[in-house]
């Protein structure tokens, strides 16, 4: 049964919601629904999209009445779909010092920025040496540590985020527990990246947890500590390599849609 799906988007900038919502909706396109994206917002400019545009100046001008599921931007359905570029059967030589990346937004407490930052500024007290990698949506807070960053990349496009995960040689995902999605550390384990996350419910991808090393929410040293096993150890980021990359499998769009759909279909039948 084709379904008729539209997501509802506040906006179109760059963030995880925004780009698992574009990530689903190119899934279901890709087995034949209608997916349309509904938005305020300007036209897209970091990301293709298989989806129909529908530009409107508020929500309340668009006739959902044709659709089996409306999507707000609120209730994106929490079923993990990773862009396939991000995946590779073959990771790329460790750098020279290795290249740490830490991703997300210094201003959202969610993304846990800071206690990255004291992870790895831990690591290096205790004489690690590697170049601290920075990606975020937007310019850094005033307060930001960067003379400990070696990298500073804002706004990166979808293909520019792929690029710079692959040069990754370890991950620093340090989400706090309302964070809703765990894409960052989804897409290193698709890239065959080493992650060091927090225990939180969005990471628990697997119930056996061999797939990273993890440390508590919101405790930097912890969290170093973790980060000091995986730059000491190559053996264990090899290990993570190859069982993240067989975790990360599920999340292929080819393999998520199925999920997707019935996760829509039932509630597609509870709301007729």
């Amino acid at each position: 049964m084709t379904l008729r799906v539209a997501y509802l988007l506040d906006d179109t900038g760059i963030s995880n919601r925004n780009a698992l919502a574009l990530a689903q909706a190119d899934a279901l396109a890709a087995r034949g629904h209608e997916v349309r994206i509904v938005t305020p917002g300007l036209p897209l400019t970091w990301r293709s999209s298989r989806a129909e545009w529908v530009y409107v100046d508020e929500f309340r001008e668009y006739d959902a009445t044709r659709d089996d599921v409306a999507i707000p931007a609120a209730d994106i359905p929490r079923v993990l779909v990773v862009d396939d570029a991000f995946y590779r059967a073959k990771s790329s030589p460790e750098k020279e010092p290795m290249r740490v990346l830490l991703s997300g937004e210094s201003q959202n407490e969610t993304d846990g920025v800071h206690e990255g930052y004291g992870a790895a500024a831990h690591a290096r007290w205790f004489h690690q040496k590697f170049d601290l990698i920075r990606a975020a949506a937007w310019a850094p807070e005033k307060d930001e540590p960067l003379d400990a960053v070696q990298e500073f990349h804002v706004a990166l496009t979808a293909d520019e985020t792929v690029r710079l995960v692959h040069s990754a040689d370890v991950i620093i995902a340090p989400s706090h527990a309302d964070e809703p999605f765990g894409l960052a550390a989804a897409r290193a384990m698709a890239a065959g990246v080493p992650v060091v996350m927090t225990s939180i419910s969005a990471h628990a991808f697997d119930p056996v947890r061999d797939f990273a090393q993890f440390a508590p929410e919101d405790n930097a040293v912890e969290l170093g500590e973790k980060l000091i096993e995986v730059l000491t150890d190559p053996d264990l980021r090899e290990r993570l390599r190859k069982r993240g990359r067989e975790v990360a499998q599920r999340w292929r769009a080819e393999n998520a849609a199925p999920r997707l759909e019935k996760f829509l279909h039932d509630r597609s039948s509870r709301s007729s």
